[in-house]
């Protein structure tokens, strides 16, 4: 894989951003202003780590053109051939983050923090067994990742299962490998609790919302209505005496958040607004994206979590991305977590689709 011309120049442009970036922090108006600094400091960091490896590329390959010259001397030509196998599979690995940041360089939020939300959907208690075993699938790939992952909020059933569980990871492009999991997630198994042998059929629904900041998102006081209570779970566990729950309403939106896994109310509150400002700033992108034109259509997946994305077939240790046509029967390593092969693939199908239009 090569860069495109088009991707070449459109680095070389982010450049030219970075480095007005750092004319403007110069100015005294600006540098007195803490939430313009703030702001232009955040895009400056964001677009140098793009540029960075940018930079590395252009190093390796100008050594890489030096080194196919010197094959025609045949005194350097062993020498050569070394530098080449040691450069290529590096300027390989570097173009292709290259274009993952470029042709993403559209996606909100810090690309290393997402707030992950799973549900349960149709299935009942089946249905939130299988979100706990989501929620353990991605917490053994987090930390294969190296990724730090944090429970915000959850709700447990009596049988083991989620209701809801929402967490934050962060990590290096965390954001950016986990977007593609979006949408609706059906499993195909045999309950524990069915005593008949018969297969169910049961779904739970994933949402992976970027991670954003204050500046971001506003949110007015006066467009939020706070209801504390006490916080309470299955078989009486997590009721206290005091009202540490605490649910926010945004009356322009009428999205809703509650939070009660912490006994703080004032880290209840705290959390339950990280959230609200991410749900809100994917309600905002997808209402642009609403205006944007077919291009969108094209793309692997809207995220939409009523958007049936993958099947989990235990019978068959089958699991299908039905966006990509992707099967793989390894069912039992994917949900201990390996599902790097499925986020790769899916990836590498975005980015085909994003080349097309450079």
């Amino acid at each position: 894989m090569t860069l495109p011309v088009p991707a070449i120049a459109k680095l070389d442009k982010l450049a030219k951003r970075v480095s007005d970036i750092t004319d403007e922090l110069s100015i005294p108006e600006v540098a007195v202003d803490p939430v313009k600094t703030r702001i232009l400091a955040k895009e400056r960091g964001q677009l140098d780590r793009a540029l960075g490896p940018f930079r590395e590329w252009r190093e390796l390959t100008k050594k890489l053109e030096e080194a196919n010259e010197l094959m025609n001397d045949p005194e350097m030509a062993d020498l050569a051939k070394e530098e080449i196998a040691k450069v290529q599979p590096r300027i390989a690995t570097i173009e292709i983050d290259l274009l993952d940041r470029l042709l993403t360089d559209e996606l909100p939020g810090d690309p290393d923090s997402a707030i992950i939300e799973i549900r349960a959907g149709t299935g009942g208690d089946e249905a939130a067994l299988f979100a706990m075993d989501l929620f353990q699938m991605y917490r053994r790939y987090c930390e294969m990742q190296g990724w730090k992952m944090e429970v915000l909020d959850k709700s447990d059933t009596e049988l083991g299962g989620l209701r809801e569980v929402v967490l934050n990871v962060n990590g290096p492009d965390a954001f950016r490998k986990l977007r593609f999991e979006s949408g609706g997630h059906r499993v195909q198994r045999v309950p524990d609790t069915e005593t008949q042998g018969r297969i169910h059929t049961s779904a739970a629904t994933v949402a992976v919302l970027p991670e954003v900041e204050d500046i971001d998102v506003e949110i007015k006081d006066e467009d939020l209505v706070v209801d504390t209570m006490r916080a309470g779970g299955p078989g009486g566990q997590k009721v206290n005496k005091t009202e540490s729950a605490v649910r926010l309403t945004h009356k322009p939106s009428g999205i809703v958040v509650k939070c009660q896994d912490d006994k703080s109310q004032h880290r209840n509150r705290a959390t339950a607004l990280r959230i609200l400002r991410a749900r809100l700033f994917e309600h905002r992108q997808q209402e642009l994206d609403k205006k944007r034109s077919e291009e969108r259509k094209s793309q692997i997946g809207s995220g939409d979590r009523s958007e049936r994305i993958r099947t989990y077939n235990f019978p068959q240790s089958r699991m299908t991305d039905h966006r990509i046509g992707l099967t793989l029967y390894n069912l039992p390593q994917l949900m201990q977590g390996h599902i790097g092969e499925v986020i790769n693939a899916l990836r590498a199908a975005d980015r085909e689709e994003r080349l097309k239009r450079l």
